[in-house]
């Protein structure tokens, strides 16, 4: 039966984050507030709440869900190879609105979809967000709503498109603010040499190089390097070329 749960009142708050704690343990999803906007999560370590909750937004294992985490020393525990610069980064932004996808641990009993190896962390700051991921661990999290609609924005926007696939809702009020718009994490792809942006959201470009200068933004490739010199009468590509634009999806919300 599906619940919701007036989290701005004490005794409901705590009443819904243990049936939201039971539910996960379940293999069930439940909605709760983030700081970006409400999200769909289930267990991050059994392959059918995942799919779960993948059913209930209309997406397929191609699009696998980011992991939610509810501390910062998780992050060697779910991903391996962790770089300098994504720690830095790791460091900065979390909690708060910034993904990292990273190598995952391959000795992790999960799967979140075709991931090619790879895990999308995220350490959200929100209070509910923090309680409830205390309480379960690690959580498989989407945005709160049906593919190709707009993520909702109290739980009761989201109950209207997910409906009776959630067990529990945990209702907080407007995330973010009511009359602002929402805004997504933003995602930084953290498996190659070089840190890039795949999706723009809450932390801007120039935040991120405050800490790693050399960070891609979104399309961006590194300048290519000069070409040694052809013997002569062979043909010859100008040396070095700029940074161009690239289409770059990531599906992680």
């Amino acid at each position: 039966m599906t619940t919701t749960y007036n989290c701005t009142s004490d005794d409901e708050r705590a009443q819904g984050l243990e049936h939201a704690q039971r539910a996960i343990s379940e293999k069930k999803c439940v909605v709760f507030p983030t700081d970006t906007v409400y999200g769909i999560a289930a267990d991050a370590f059994s392959p059918q709440a995942v799919t779960m909750l993948l059913v209930s937004k209309g997406r397929s294992r191609t699009m696998p869900p980011p992991v939610l985490i509810p501390r910062i020393n998780a992050l060697d525990g779910l991903a391996t190879d962790v770089s300098a610069d994504a720690r830095k980064l790791a460091e900065a932004f979390w909690p708060g609105g910034l993904t990292l996808i990273l190598h995952a641990q391959p000795s992790l009993d999960w799967d979140l979809g075709e991931t090619q190896g790879t895990v999308a962390l995220r350490m959200p700051d929100d209070e509910i967000a923090q309680e409830l991921l205390t309480l379960t661990g690690p959580l498989a999290v989407s945005s709160a709503n049906r593919t190709g609609h707009a993520p909702g924005q109290t739980a009761a926007a989201a109950r209207e498109q997910l409906a009776d696939s959630v067990e529990v809702y945990l209702e907080g009020g407007f995330r973010p603010l009511e009359g602002e718009a929402a805004v997504p994490s933003t995602i930084v792809d953290a498996t190659g040499p070089r840190l890039r942006v795949v999706r723009n959201g809450a932390v801007t470009l120039d935040q991120l190089r405050e800490h790693v200068p050399d960070v891609l933004g979104l399309g961006e490739i590194p300048m290519a390097a000069e070409e040694p010199e052809e013997p002569e009468g062979e043909a010859h590509s100008p040396a070095g070329s700029s940074a161009v634009a690239t289409t770059d999806n990531h599906p992680g919300n």
